[in-house]
């Protein structure tokens, strides 16, 4: 029997690759660590600091207008977001855009009625998109009051569950 090193050194350069390709697409950051200090432009035209939300329970949420899960996604956010907000959820969304005008009617037509929105039109190269390794959307960060990540792209149903939990003794 004589093995074929180039069949095989190609599956295995196949493999590697494809681990490379899931690692670099993966959010730079997982349950458990703190979400770093960043502030962004919104919408209205003021500044904001993810820390002005410390003391809630908030989903960074990274979309876009053109993207079609996201949009799919988008009202059940809303649908948490109406239920929970009165108790001590917010939503920061970070737009990942090509086109203003698509962005502002996106926000309108999915329900998005939080006051945190910012966009980037860098495609996937914006300082948000970049510092947290963002090369997929949605991509969402479940952040406890004190600012420690407690889930990455987690399902409506899910996050549903886990403010239900964490608000239920507030």
């Amino acid at each position: 029997m004589k093995f074929n090193y180039v069949k095989i050194g190609l599956v295995l350069l196949g493999i590697f690759g494809a681990f490379l390709w899931y690692r670099y697409r993966q959010p730079r950051f997982i349950a458990g660590e703190k979400v770093p200090e960043f502030e962004a432009v919104l919408a209205n035209g003021q500044t904001a600091r993810f820390s002005d939300l410390r003391g809630q329970y908030v989903l960074l949420q990274f979309w876009g207008s053109w993207c079609g899960p996201c949009r799919a996604e988008n009202p059940q956010l809303a649908r948490l977001y109406h239920q929970y907000h009165a108790q001590g959820f917010e939503i920061f969304s970070v737009a990942i855009e090509q086109n203003p005008s698509a962005w502002k009617r996106a926000l309108m037509a999915d329900g998005m009625v939080w006051n945190y929105h910012t966009a980037e039109f860098d495609r996937f190269s914006g300082p948000l998109a970049t510092l947290f390794n963002i090369h997929a959307i949605p991509s969402t960060f479940l952040v406890n009051p004190e600012g420690v990540i407690m889930g990455v792209n987690l399902p409506a149903e899910q996050l549903g569950r886990m403010l239900q939990s964490g608000l239920a003794g507030r």
